[in-house]
């Protein structure tokens, strides 16, 4: 099989828990709105009831930002242990589904304060169920432990040995960012220490959903962002990449431009994400970008599935709705891990054609975030 043409095989069905994108704005909403993408015309989004209005009898917010719920869940971590955030974390996200949008870099910034707080013993970091919100948490413990390395050429084989399990690799590919401060062909070299392309590849996951979201409290990732390079050549470095990591760049480069076209206050951005990831026809990349798009507006929209399939379905090409479809299908059963997930998206869906997208994607095993 072509280095290609397995890195897309492996992307769609071995990829990790991650996409997510990590934000990179900080999603806070306007005081009358929640930070969602306004709601389809004739429903009520989940933000319809007002930030300003009366904290739930918990004391809990009515509606939550990622600043109050970052802040809540450290402070229950600090005060109990990351399994209690983490569980609390997990709870929210599922009677809160609008939350999922900012949940996990949240849980990144439990794991990097795991770390700092049982002095780098991984093993005891990583002892609490750490699966929720796309194992942001596993991401966020491993990105510290390689960013305190000394030689994270050697440590990054040894964090997630002996298992090397998709999550823990993936964390790896953040974590390769973090140590080469955002330069992709540093970081590239870095993935490249595995043995295997299915683990390089894993690894460019996270790589590339890093360069795309870098994480908010990370101020030097922030400032090494090449945001000019990123908005002025379109899919920006994708082209440019070995073919074993043009895969995982092209499925998370939607990150980028939907953030920076401020998707919460403009819907129509996801359609001219779809229109946007063209660029990559001539490079092979507009199918992965298209699977990106679909799966970041499920992210994004994960309380209005019906509405995510209507911005797959403006795409002018049947290629193109089926890839959107794809991706849509990916992030909803990296959220909802039951064997059931597919079957209920695809149930809510109620344009045929992207139903029918919908159930035949719904045999991939995929991961991706």
């Amino acid at each position: 099989m072509q280095p290609r043409a397995f890195a897309i095989l492996t992307a769609l069905l071995l990829g990790v828990l991650g996409l997510g994108s990590v934000a990179v704005t900080d999603w806070t909403p306007a005081p009358a709105a929640a930070a969602v993408a306004p709601a389809a015309p004739g429903t009520a989004g989940p933000g319809a009831q007002s930030a300003g209005t009366t904290a739930t009898p918990a004391g809990d917010p009515a509606v939550w930002t990622r600043s109050t719920l970052r802040n809540k869940l450290m402070a229950e971590m600090e005060a109990t242990d990351p399994g209690v955030a983490l569980a609390d974390l997990d709870k929210i996200t599922k009677e809160k589904p609008y939350t999922v949008r900012f949940c996990h870099p949240i849980a990144h910034e439990l794991g990097h304060a795991a770390v700092k707080r049982f002095n780098a013993d991984f093993q005891k970091v990583i002892s609490f169920p750490h699966e929720t919100c796309a194992a942001g948490y596993l991401h966020g413990a491993v990105e510290e432990m390689l960013n305190a390395s000394t030689q994270p050429e050697v440590d990054l084989l040894k964090l997630c040995a002996p298992k090397n399990s998709g999550p823990c690799i993936h964390g790896v590919g953040h974590g390769t960012m973090f140590v080469a401060k955002q330069d992709v062909a540093k970081a590239r070299d870095l993935c490249n220490k595995f043995t295997t392309d299915q683990n390089r590849i894993r690894c460019s996951e996270g790589l590339f959903m890093q360069l795309f979201g870098p994480d908010e409290e990370d101020e030097t990732a922030k400032a090494n962002l090449p945001a000019d390079k990123l908005a002025q050549d379109p899919l920006y470095p994708c082209k440019d990449q070995p073919a074993l990591f043009q895969s995982a760049c092209y499925f998370y480069a939607p990150t980028f431009y939907l953030s920076s076209h401020d998707y919460p206050n403009h819907p129509e951005v996801y359609a001219d994400a779809l229109k946007w990831c063209l660029n990559g026809k001539a490079s092979g990349g507009a199918v992965d970008c298209s699977r990106g798009v679909g799966s970041r507006t499920m992210k994004y929209n994960l309380d209005r599935e019906d509405w995510a399939a209507q911005q797959c379905a403006t795409a002018a090409d049947g290629w193109q709705r089926k890839a959107c479809a794809e991706g849509l299908v990916s992030y909803y059963t990296v959220n909802y891990t039951d064997g059931g997930a597919a079957g209920r998206l695809c149930a809510k869906i109620t344009n045929k054609e992207m139903q029918g997208y919908c159930r035949s994607a719904s045999g991939l095993s995929t991961s991706l975030d």
